[in-house]
């Protein structure tokens, strides 16, 4: 049985809703990395759950592979279409189901944006607190375990998704979880599909735990002499227990990449975004006490006194990536992330940033030190074989750096295409495991073929 006779069957089913155009195929192709675009033969917009799973079935009976996406912004390769086949696209599944105010927490089609969930939420004084730089599908957030700016007070999806709605490699429909806060029932099978990318099944609605909007938020700025200083910073800060929301580090060069991008004037020198948030009270007292353990490092403070200024300070945060590709107009970004314990960030900082100096590498750094995850992106030109091969084989050493240090090799990009040959090493005996529940679930091997690993 070839494709084509799967889509033949989906045709039938759907009549004028399987796109083969160029352009539309070529808009799910790829994601926003430095990976080589893959193109899915069609393009199906689902609407329901309903529609997913009568996809799926048509193209499991024939053999066809299938490639679940949401808003396309991944960094890892996910979506691209190595085996082509069908990408269904969930972006038209975008409606808020249910909200709890009383037990805060709601159920979403997968489809729904982060942002536009959270207006959505902003009424009720809850919202969900997720914070990353990209317009992502609450679906694909899941299926990467994505977190951001605020995991070192709230967590990552995989903290905050209570239960799940899924579609099956045949076209099964099964939920899991619920709302109930915690459950000893059975195997923890909405924990298996978060960070799963799409390998094991198509998420369509998730149930998820909110959190109240703090009474107050503010932020700090702060330009340290070297990295050191900053991360120590961030080390003590942590030990004294305070009201941290986001801790974001960037270094000189990540900087300077800001000040040209944004028109700014800030010291070109390693640079902390500190976000604090709880009672006015309790927020202003804790300010003071990384104000003091920042000058104790040998910081210079900047002011953020008002919501203006607390806004334009996150505003610049989270133009960082694009800030970066503006450094060499025209070259290719291999964007990349580790995750180390804080306490190994001075290390793997000072040994990463000694690598890139010596092979003459231009990557800016920016991450989010509270959890230890930081970010790197090294640019090249594409044209440039030996340039590209040594972003490449730098980016290997600084993930076998961040794996030997009791690290990850991607805090939340995801595995993908791009960190599949560091598994083995990281997971060691369990990524066996891994490939033998891939083989249960999806023997076919038809959802999402080729990523996070070779079966």
């Amino acid at each position: 049985m070839t494709h084509q006779t799967a889509f033949a069957a989906l045709e039938a089913a759907f009549p004028g809703r399987i796109e083969r155009g160029e352009a539309v195929r070529a808009q799910h192709g790829a994601g926003d990395s430095w990976h080589p675009a893959a193109l899915p033969d069609a393009v199906f917009m689902a609407q329901s759950t309903e529609e997913v799973a009568q996809a799926v079935r048509l193209c499991a009976d024939h053999g066809c592979p299938i490639v679940p996406f949401g808003a396309g912004s991944c960094i890892e390769g996910q979506v691209n279409a190595t085996q082509g086949g069908l990408c269904i696209d969930l972006s038209q599944m975008n409606k808020l189901l249910r909200i709890s105010p009383e037990d805060m927490d709601c159920t979403v089609q997968a489809g729904l944006t982060r942002q536009a969930l959270n207006e959505e939420l902003r009424a009720t004084g809850l919202f969900l607190p997720i914070d990353i730089g990209a317009h992502a599908t609450l679906g694909g957030m899941a299926s990467t375990r994505a977190s951001g700016t605020m995991t070192v007070r709230h967590g990552t999806m995989a903290d905050l998704v209570m239960g799940l709605t899924v579609v099956l490699p045949d076209g099964q429909i099964i939920r899991t979880g619920g709302r109930a806060r915690k459950s000893s029932s059975g195997y923890d099978l909405t924990h298996l599909f978060i960070g799963a990318e799409g390998t094991l099944g198509i998420i369509t609605e998730l149930t998820l735990r909110l959190s109240g909007i703090p009474e107050t938020a503010k932020a700090g700025l702060y330009s340290f002499p070297s990295i050191e200083a900053a991360t120590q910073t961030v080390v003590e800060a942590l030990q004294f227990g305070l009201c941290l929301n986001r801790i974001e580090l960037m270094d000189a060069l990540q900087v300077r990449a800001i000040n040209g991008y944004n028109k700014t004037k800030l010291p070109e020198q390693p640079t902390l975004l500190v976000d604090l948030a709880g009672s006015e009270q309790q927020v202003d007292t804790d300010r003071d006490t990384f104000d003091a353990l920042a000058s104790e490092n040998g910081a210079e403070l900047h002011p953020v006194n008002t919501p203006e200024d607390y806004s334009k300070v996150w505003a610049l945060r989270h133009s960082a990536l694009y800030a970066a590709r503006g450094l060499r107009p025209g070259c290719k970004s291999l964007s990349t992330d580790v995750c180390v314990p804080v306490s190994e960030l001075p290390r793997i900082l000072a040994e990463t940033g000694a690598d890139l100096d010596a092979e003459r590498i231009i990557a800016p750094m920016h991450g989010h030190v509270g959890d230890g995850n930081f970010h790197l992106v090294m640019l090249f030109d594409e044209g440039d074989a030996e340039e590209k091969a040594r972003v490449q084989a730098a980016h290997a050493r600084l993930v076998e750096r961040a794996i030997a240090m009791g690290g990850t090799a991607t805090g939340e990009h995801g595995v993908g295409l791009g960190k599949k040959s560091y598994m083995a090493a990281e997971h060691g005996a369990a990524l066996e495991l891994m490939k033998l529940l891939k083989r249960a679930v999806d023997p076919a091997n038809v959802m999402n073929p080729g990523k996070i690993f070779d079966l």
